[in-house]
């Protein structure tokens, strides 16, 4: 995708990645559209960053993702970006079933559910526009397990695939499908992970990503340098000592 002169919008984008990467487009040149739950959050974005738009969406809600979608479209029918940003990361015990079910499934719904509604209630207007793009969100961990987030690795995963699958069946329209790919970054992901020697920091990695994207407007898949080593470990052969590693670390 080109760098600026977009109009995009980014749900699941009131903090962390998604509310830094809004910000850094905006200041690229593009019109940004930040999505969230809390009317709260959005109203204090719309107050501190004039002439970004915010339009409240819960993902996990079909009614509240195809409200959203007519609202974003009406009020900016040149939308040529989706960035289905909005996840969650839950930690679980799958010993017992009271320990992970619950959670298992709120990960999915959010995580691959809330992707699937967000493309379906956008794809056939991005097809509209001559240039247009899909951005979807996978993370290091669907290429390598972390034992504590079984589902969210899995989400991830599916994420991957499902991007794969719809890149092919969209090539023959003017709709490209971008996977960014991040590795363990300091937000609220996860308890402690903001202050984590381990995660990358939030700004580096907003300016590693937004590098990538004007060096190589045709990349099909955004991958810092730090998620290479989770990215390719079975590429390289390495994928044991990829695994090993990733779960003897201390993530906070």
């Amino acid at each position: 995708m080109n760098i600026s002169g977009n109009t995009i919008f980014i749900p699941g984008s009131t903090s962390g990645i998604g509310l830094a990467l809004a910000l850094e487009l905006r200041a690229k040149g593009n019109t940004v559209i930040v999505g969230g739950r809390r009317a709260d959050l959005l109203d204090r974005i719309a107050a501190e960053n004039p002439g970004i738009d915010t339009v409240q969406i819960d993902t996990t809600d079909p009614a509240s993702v195809e409200s959203a979608a007519k609202q974003v479209l009406a009020r900016h029918p040149d939308l040529n970006v989706l960035v289905a940003m909005a996840g969650i990361m839950r930690t679980e015990d799958w010993h017992r079933p009271e320990a992970f079910l619950a959670t298992a499934e709120a990960v999915v719904t959010t995580n691959v559910l809330g992707p699937v509604r967000l493309i379906a209630a956008f794809v056939e207007h991005l097809q509209t526009r001559p240039d247009a793009t899909i951005v979807t969100v996978s993370s290091g961990l669907a290429f390598a397990p972390l034992k504590v987030t079984p589902s969210y690795n899995a989400s991830k995963a599916a994420i991957h695939m499902l991007s794969e699958s719809i890149r092919l069946q969209l090539a023959d329209t003017t709709v490209k499908v971008v996977e960014l790919q991040p590795p363990a970054v300091r937000t609220a992901l996860l308890p402690g992970q903001e202050k984590s020697e381990f995660a990358m920091p939030l700004d580096d990695f907003v300016a590693e990503v937004v590098a990538l994207l004007e060096s190589d407007p045709d990349a099909t898949e955004i991958q810092v340098e730090r998620v290479k080593f989770l990215r390719y470990g079975e590429a390289r052969g390495d994928y044991a000592h990829v695994v090993e590693t990733l779960n003897t670390l201390d993530p906070n």
